[in-house]
Protein backbone atom coordinates (compact mmCIF):
# COMPACT_ATOMS: atom_id res chain seq x y z
CA UNK A 1 0.00 0.00 0.00
CA UNK A 2 2.79 2.42 0.91
CA UNK A 3 4.61 1.69 -2.36
CA UNK A 4 1.41 2.31 -4.31
CA UNK A 5 0.83 5.61 -2.54
CA UNK A 6 4.43 6.70 -3.21
CA UNK A 7 4.08 5.73 -6.87
CA UNK A 8 0.84 7.68 -7.06
CA UNK A 9 2.45 10.77 -5.59
CA UNK A 10 5.35 10.53 -8.04
CA UNK A 11 2.97 10.22 -10.97
CA UNK A 12 1.00 13.22 -9.67
CA UNK A 13 4.16 15.30 -9.40
CA UNK A 14 5.26 14.19 -12.89
CA UNK A 15 1.90 15.24 -14.36
CA UNK A 16 2.07 18.61 -12.65
CA UNK A 17 5.62 19.17 -13.90
CA UNK A 18 4.58 18.23 -17.44
CA UNK A 19 1.67 20.68 -17.19
CA UNK A 20 3.99 23.44 -15.98
CA UNK A 21 6.42 22.68 -18.80
CA UNK A 22 3.67 22.86 -21.42
CA UNK A 23 2.41 26.12 -19.92
CA UNK A 24 5.91 27.61 -19.96
CA UNK A 25 6.40 26.62 -23.61
CA UNK A 26 3.05 28.14 -24.54
CA UNK A 27 3.94 31.40 -22.76
CA UNK A 28 7.31 31.48 -24.52
CA UNK A 29 5.62 31.06 -27.90
CA UNK A 30 3.15 33.88 -27.16
CA UNK A 31 5.87 36.24 -25.90
CA UNK A 32 8.10 35.39 -28.84
CA UNK A 33 5.28 36.04 -31.25
CA UNK A 34 4.54 39.38 -29.57
CA UNK A 35 8.20 40.43 -29.80
CA UNK A 36 8.41 39.47 -33.48
CA UNK A 37 5.18 41.31 -34.24
CA UNK A 38 6.44 44.45 -32.49
CA UNK A 39 9.72 44.36 -34.43
CA UNK A 40 7.92 43.86 -37.74
CA UNK A 41 5.54 46.74 -37.00
CA UNK A 42 8.46 48.98 -36.04
CA UNK A 43 10.35 48.13 -39.23
CA UNK A 44 7.24 48.63 -41.35
CA UNK A 45 6.41 51.98 -39.78
CA UNK A 46 10.01 53.12 -40.18
CA UNK A 47 9.90 52.28 -43.90
CA UNK A 48 6.62 54.18 -44.33
CA UNK A 49 8.10 57.13 -42.48
CA UNK A 50 11.20 57.16 -44.66
CA UNK A 51 9.01 57.01 -47.76
CA UNK A 52 7.08 60.03 -46.51
CA UNK A 53 10.33 61.97 -46.07
CA UNK A 54 11.40 61.07 -49.60
CA UNK A 55 8.03 62.08 -51.03
CA UNK A 56 8.10 65.39 -49.20
CA UNK A 57 11.63 66.38 -50.13
CA UNK A 58 11.99 64.96 -53.64
CA UNK A 59 10.55 67.99 -55.50
CA UNK A 60 12.65 70.32 -53.41
CA UNK A 61 15.79 68.27 -53.98
CA UNK A 62 15.28 68.49 -57.72
CA UNK A 63 15.37 72.31 -57.68
CA UNK A 64 17.90 72.92 -54.89
CA UNK A 65 21.57 73.82 -55.51
CA UNK A 66 23.59 70.60 -55.27
CA UNK A 67 25.32 69.84 -51.98
CA UNK A 68 26.74 66.54 -50.67
CA UNK A 69 23.64 65.93 -48.56
CA UNK A 70 21.30 66.86 -51.44
CA UNK A 71 23.08 64.66 -53.98
CA UNK A 72 23.11 61.61 -51.70
CA UNK A 73 19.43 61.99 -50.79
CA UNK A 74 18.40 62.42 -54.41
CA UNK A 75 20.22 59.25 -55.46
CA UNK A 76 18.72 56.97 -52.82
CA UNK A 77 15.33 55.25 -52.98
CA UNK A 78 12.93 55.86 -50.10
CA UNK A 79 13.69 52.57 -48.32
CA UNK A 80 17.43 53.33 -48.22
CA UNK A 81 17.49 56.92 -46.97
CA UNK A 82 20.04 57.52 -44.20
CA UNK A 83 19.45 55.43 -41.12
CA UNK A 84 19.06 57.23 -37.81
CA UNK A 85 22.53 57.64 -36.32
CA UNK A 86 22.04 56.84 -32.64
CA UNK A 87 25.67 56.53 -31.58
CA UNK A 88 25.42 59.61 -29.35
CA UNK A 89 21.94 58.82 -28.03
CA UNK A 90 21.18 57.78 -24.47
CA UNK A 91 19.97 54.14 -24.21
CA UNK A 92 16.66 55.33 -22.76
CA UNK A 93 16.13 57.62 -25.73
CA UNK A 94 16.80 54.78 -28.18
CA UNK A 95 14.16 52.69 -26.39
CA UNK A 96 11.69 55.58 -26.49
CA UNK A 97 12.32 56.07 -30.21
CA UNK A 98 11.71 52.37 -30.88
CA UNK A 99 8.42 52.52 -28.97
CA UNK A 100 7.41 55.67 -30.85
CA UNK A 101 7.82 53.85 -34.16
CA UNK A 102 4.90 51.58 -33.27
CA UNK A 103 2.48 54.49 -33.66
CA UNK A 104 1.84 55.85 -37.18
CA UNK A 105 3.22 59.33 -37.73
CA UNK A 106 1.58 62.11 -39.75
CA UNK A 107 3.41 63.43 -42.83
CA UNK A 108 6.28 65.67 -41.73
CA UNK A 109 6.04 69.45 -42.08
CA UNK A 110 9.62 69.51 -43.32
CA UNK A 111 12.93 67.70 -42.99
CA UNK A 112 15.76 69.31 -41.04
CA UNK A 113 19.31 68.57 -42.15
CA UNK A 114 22.64 69.59 -40.66
CA UNK A 115 25.12 68.39 -43.30
CA UNK A 116 28.23 68.71 -41.12
CA UNK A 117 26.85 66.09 -38.71
CA UNK A 118 24.93 64.02 -41.25
CA UNK A 119 21.71 64.78 -39.35
CA UNK A 120 18.49 64.11 -41.27
CA UNK A 121 15.33 64.33 -39.16
CA UNK A 122 11.63 64.92 -39.86
CA UNK A 123 9.85 67.91 -38.39
CA UNK A 124 6.45 67.09 -36.88
CA UNK A 125 3.91 69.44 -35.35
CA UNK A 126 4.03 69.95 -31.59
CA UNK A 127 6.41 69.26 -28.73
CA UNK A 128 4.68 66.49 -26.78
CA UNK A 129 6.76 63.55 -25.57
CA UNK A 130 5.82 61.16 -28.39
CA UNK A 131 6.64 63.76 -31.06
CA UNK A 132 10.07 64.48 -29.59
CA UNK A 133 10.78 60.76 -29.14
CA UNK A 134 10.05 60.25 -32.83
CA UNK A 135 11.38 63.43 -34.50
CA UNK A 136 11.95 67.11 -33.78
CA UNK A 137 8.90 69.23 -33.10
CA UNK A 138 7.65 72.53 -34.43
CA UNK A 139 7.10 74.83 -31.45
CA UNK A 140 3.52 76.02 -31.23
CA UNK A 141 3.10 79.78 -31.61
CA UNK A 142 6.00 80.17 -34.03
CA UNK A 143 5.55 80.37 -37.83
CA UNK A 144 5.21 77.05 -39.63
CA UNK A 145 8.27 75.95 -41.61
CA UNK A 146 8.36 77.81 -44.91
CA UNK A 147 6.16 80.69 -43.73
CA UNK A 148 8.98 83.10 -42.91
CA UNK A 149 9.66 84.73 -39.57
CA UNK A 150 11.27 82.97 -36.63
CA UNK A 151 10.55 79.22 -36.90
CA UNK A 152 11.15 77.36 -33.64
CA UNK A 153 12.10 73.67 -33.53
CA UNK A 154 12.64 71.61 -30.37
CA UNK A 155 14.45 68.30 -29.89
CA UNK A 156 15.77 66.07 -27.12
CA UNK A 157 19.33 66.74 -25.94
CA UNK A 158 19.97 63.00 -25.59
CA UNK A 159 18.50 62.13 -29.01
CA UNK A 160 18.49 63.91 -32.37
CA UNK A 161 19.76 67.21 -30.96
CA UNK A 162 22.76 65.83 -29.08
CA UNK A 163 24.89 66.75 -32.12
CA UNK A 164 24.22 70.40 -31.27
CA UNK A 165 26.89 70.14 -28.56
CA UNK A 166 29.45 70.51 -31.36
CA UNK A 167 27.66 73.06 -33.56
CA UNK A 168 29.38 76.37 -34.27
CA UNK A 169 28.58 79.75 -35.80
CA UNK A 170 28.80 79.51 -39.57
CA UNK A 171 27.43 75.95 -39.77
CA UNK A 172 24.71 75.39 -42.38
CA UNK A 173 21.19 74.15 -41.61
CA UNK A 174 18.86 72.98 -44.37
CA UNK A 175 15.09 72.89 -44.13
CA UNK A 176 13.63 70.76 -46.92
CA UNK A 177 10.05 71.70 -47.81
CA UNK A 178 7.67 70.44 -50.47
CA UNK A 179 8.72 73.09 -53.01
CA UNK A 180 12.21 74.16 -51.96
CA UNK A 181 15.19 73.66 -49.69
CA UNK A 182 15.85 76.66 -47.45
CA UNK A 183 19.40 77.17 -46.24
CA UNK A 184 20.23 78.86 -42.95
CA UNK A 185 23.57 79.73 -41.38
CA UNK A 186 24.16 79.62 -37.64
CA UNK A 187 24.53 83.17 -36.33
CA UNK A 188 24.90 82.64 -32.58
CA UNK A 189 24.55 80.17 -29.72
CA UNK A 190 22.86 80.97 -26.42
CA UNK A 191 22.24 79.32 -23.05
CA UNK A 192 19.09 80.62 -21.36
CA UNK A 193 16.68 79.85 -18.55
CA UNK A 194 13.69 77.63 -19.41
CA UNK A 195 11.26 80.51 -18.96
CA UNK A 196 13.17 82.82 -21.32
CA UNK A 197 11.02 82.74 -24.47
CA UNK A 198 12.53 85.88 -25.99
CA UNK A 199 14.56 83.65 -28.31
CA UNK A 200 11.27 82.74 -30.02
CA UNK A 201 10.18 86.34 -30.57
CA UNK A 202 8.85 87.25 -34.00
CA UNK A 203 11.31 88.55 -36.58
CA UNK A 204 11.04 90.33 -39.91
CA UNK A 205 13.60 88.16 -41.64
CA UNK A 206 13.47 84.38 -41.98
CA UNK A 207 15.15 82.68 -39.02
CA UNK A 208 15.44 79.18 -37.64
CA UNK A 209 15.75 78.68 -33.89
CA UNK A 210 16.66 75.26 -32.47
CA UNK A 211 15.90 74.61 -28.80
CA UNK A 212 17.10 71.76 -26.59
CA UNK A 213 17.87 71.15 -22.92
CA UNK A 214 21.28 71.93 -21.43
CA UNK A 215 23.74 70.62 -20.26
CA UNK A 216 23.71 67.82 -22.81
CA UNK A 217 24.90 65.12 -20.39
CA UNK A 218 23.13 66.37 -17.27
CA UNK A 219 21.51 63.63 -15.18
CA UNK A 220 17.86 64.39 -14.54
CA UNK A 221 15.83 67.37 -15.71
CA UNK A 222 18.29 69.82 -17.27
CA UNK A 223 18.08 73.32 -15.75
CA UNK A 224 18.92 75.39 -18.83
CA UNK A 225 18.11 75.63 -22.54
CA UNK A 226 20.61 75.57 -25.41
CA UNK A 227 19.62 77.80 -28.33
CA UNK A 228 20.87 77.81 -31.91
CA UNK A 229 19.89 80.90 -33.91
CA UNK A 230 20.32 80.71 -37.68
CA UNK A 231 19.47 83.25 -40.38
CA UNK A 232 18.28 82.56 -43.93
CA UNK A 233 20.92 82.72 -46.63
Amino acid sequence: MEEGATLGRRQGWRQRLELLERTAWAAAVVLGGTWVTARVLAWSEKQRSLAAFQELTHPALASAPPSPATESARAMPAASLPRVDQRLWAPERIQAYTRALLRPAPPPLAVLRIPRFGLVVPVLEGTDEWTLDRAVGHIEGTPAPGRGGNVGLAGHRDGYFRVLKDIAPGDVLELALAAEVQRFRVARLLIVAPEDVSVLATSDGARLTLVTCYPFYFVGSAPRRFIVEATRE
